[in-house]
């Protein structure tokens, strides 16, 4: 079974909490954890990840805190995913450092490559506006989420 990790969930909760609050300025991690019930030492650290990753910007002091980097349906969950745990490879046959020692025998590792380019290209899809809502209507700002059909 595929998963996210709970850093990438949280990483796109807080986005969509920035999406939604983006008429009111940069938010605290405090607040967000507070939102969304997350440990804030850990959304803390994710922020940061996000934030050297050019998804936020962060400001120092008392008013300070975080706001998206660019508009909400510019920023995919990609992005968001691939920041936070590093590329994405649903084997451990395809990965940064090569092939494995099967490579030469393998008969799935094409198959399994088309599966991870298709993850890829629909979570590239989905918006940070695609899950956020708006404040006026209740609805999603961005044009939808992508539907899978099996």
């Amino acid at each position: 079974m595929l998963r996210l990790t709970k850093k990438a969930d949280y990483g796109l909760m807080a986005l969509k909490y920035l999406a939604e609050q983006v008429d009111n300025g940069a938010q605290s991690a405090k607040d967000i954890a507070e939102a969304y019930h997350i440990p804030a030492q850990l959304l803390a650290k994710i922020l940061q990840t996000l934030a050297k990753g050019g998804l936020l910007v962060s400001t120092a002091g008392t008013r300070g805190g975080y706001a998206l980097a660019r508009p909400a349906n510019q920023i995919s969950a990609f992005e968001v995913i691939r920041t936070i745990d590093g590329p994405l490879f649903i084997t451990s046959c395809i990965t940064i450092h090569g092939a494995c020692d099967l490579t030469s025998t393998c008969t799935i590792k094409e198959p399994l490559r088309k599966v991870n380019d298709s993850i890829k290209e629909l979570l590239s899809g989905i918006t940070i506006a695609d899950l956020a809502e708006s404040p006026e209507t209740g609805t999603a700002l961005g044009s939808g989420l992508v539907t899978i059909a099996l």
